[in-house]
């Protein structure tokens, strides 16, 4: 068989074991609107997806992956219903041409539950990539959401942290900014100057009281900084980082790691053995809300990712969440793999 051929096949066996599980097939169209993902993300998925004009229907894409199709179909639908899917996507890549543009994911969800749901998914994709050489991560959004939410400053600070979690880089340097005081605000400027420029006289004046209260706010207190870095930082065996999260004060995230460590080992999935990282996931589309997880192999392209994705439900929902979490596997790093422990 070609390598497509071999591919395609080994697609098709994963997603035999998913509905072995229980799940019904999804099938999407290839070309999606691209309305959805627009409202969701903005013009920042437009460089990681391929956009067409119909005549007709407006602007399209190629489909960037299952998930939304997904949501759109079930709705707020019922309980328990688990979901498996084979099929390529596609990625624009504008800075990495050794990463490819078309691939073939193999889904498996769950809508309803919580921790027993997070980890059933976690389950069923240690097993799709049972016997290869993958180490597991697993990670848990809520950690870093809820440091932010109990910062003491002021909401438009805490709403540009929770907006901007998903670029680390950023992220990290508008803490720092927040850790020093804010520059004075420039003056208005008068009434009777002549006004030049795209900015109206009301966007100026809006801007300036921002920048207003910026610089009335008081600066993060180090002991928050201190707390929101040593959050970001933990990357340890899964039990230790229990106890690194009661250390540093956050019992509710510590108590619901444990509760899916347990779970997991429900499964017959021995917790030592994973990695948690708090930061794990945080460049990946803004899906995730909670419980995430990857296996990985060096060298290799990650073989399955998946997650907690209830925030997405209720943007799709009109506000109301509907319990979500999924995983996919890449049928060829699967194969190469293979071919690697060969």
């Amino acid at each position: 068989m070609t390598l497509k051929a071999n591919i395609r096949a080994e697609a098709e066996r994963l997603r035999a074991g998913f509905e072995a599980r229980g799940a019904e097939v999804f099938e999407a169209d290839i070309l999606q609107p691209a309305g959805a993902l627009l409202d969701l993300y903005g013009e920042d998925i437009r460089a990681r997806a391929f956009v067409t004009h119909d005549p007709l229907r407006g602007e399209m894409m190629l489909r960037p992956d299952f998930t939304v199709p997904l949501v759109q179909s079930h709705g707020s639908g019922r309980d328990g219903v688990r979901y498996t899917y084979a099929g390529p996507v596609f990625r624009r890549q504008e800075d990495d041409d050794t990463r490819p543009r078309e691939y073939i994911q193999v889904g498996f969800e769950v809508f309803g539950g919580g921790v027993d749901a997070d980890a059933e998914v976690f389950a069923a994709m240690a097993e799709a990539v049972a016997g290869l050489p993958v180490n597991p991560t697993i990670g848990d959004f809520g950690v870093l959401t809820s440091a932010i939410e109990t910062l003491d400053t002021t909401e438009r600070r805490k709403r540009a942290l929770l907006r901007h979690i998903w670029r680390p880089k950023r992220f990290d340097a508008l803490l720092d900014r927040y850790a020093r005081p804010a520059p004075p605000p420039p003056e208005a400027p008068p009434a009777d100057m002549v006004h030049v420029g795209l900015r109206s006289r009301e966007d100026i004046a809006e801007r300036i009281a921002v920048l207003t209260e910026e610089a009335a706010t008081a600066p993060l207190s180090s002991g928050d900084l201190a707390r929101l870095k040593a959050l970001e930082a933990i990357r340890e065996d899964a039990p230790k980082a229990v106890e690194t999260l009661r250390g540093l004060g956050e019992d509710a995230s510590a108590d619901r790691l444990s509760a899916t460590l347990d779970a997991i080992a429900a499964h017959g999935i021995d917790p030592a053995g994973l990695t948690f990282r708090t930061s794990f996931g945080l460049t990946s589309l803004e899906y995730y809300s909670g419980f995430v997880f990857g296996f990985e192999a060096e060298g290799h392209a990650p073989v399955a990712t998946g997650g907690r994705y209830d925030l997405l439900t209720a943007a799709m929902n009109s506000g109301t969440p509907v319990p979500a979490v999924g995983g996919v596997v890449r049928p060829e790093v699967v194969l190469a793999l293979k071919g690697a422990g060969a």
